[in-house]
């Protein structure tokens, strides 16, 4: 029997715009470990016009920029000269989630570093024009101690 939400896709799942996504498939693969379950390729095999990854368990979407359908609405952000959104994942260790992603290409905008929150973070922008963080949480702090370490940070 279909089910209304297929198994494994309950929440949310990120639908990434991008310009080239034969491409940011297989930067995706090498970068953050994607695996591909499918694509959608428009009938003469130029772009694709749905694609669906996997990572960390998790799926997440991807096509590429159709700016003459859906009325302009849904575009790549380097068409639009920004990105307006990050994809997160916590990962056992940060610093070789950020070495990998570099290694395969992308720009690290934030270098792992112990936060007061209590993640170790950072960030890279892939290729394609799209920010991911990665996390790996390392202590409990209460709100209290989060507050006071926030504080002395934006002091300084």
């Amino acid at each position: 029997m279909t089910q209304a939400i297929p198994p494994g896709h309950e929440g949310l799942i990120a639908h990434l715009v991008v310009d080239d996504a034969a491409g940011a498939i297989e930067f995706y693969k090498k970068a953050f470990g994607a695996e591909e379950i499918m694509r959608c390729p428009t009938p003469d095999g130029k772009k694709i016009m749905h694609a669906e990854l996997m990572v960390g368990g998790r799926p997440f979407y991807l096509a590429d920029d159709f700016p003459e359908y859906c009325g302009g609405q849904s575009r790549a952000p380097k068409a639009l000269g920004a990105s307006t959104f990050n994809v997160h994942q916590f990962v056992d260790d940060c610093d070789a989630a950020i070495k990998r992603a570099a290694g395969a290409g992308a720009t690290v905008t934030m270098p792992p570093a112990d936060m007061f929150w209590g993640d170790r973070y950072g960030t890279v922008d892939d290729p394609y024009g799209h920010r991911w963080s990665f996390a790996t949480h390392i202590s409990d702090p209460t709100p209290e101690e989060m507050a006071a370490a926030a504080e002395a940070m934006f002091a300084s």
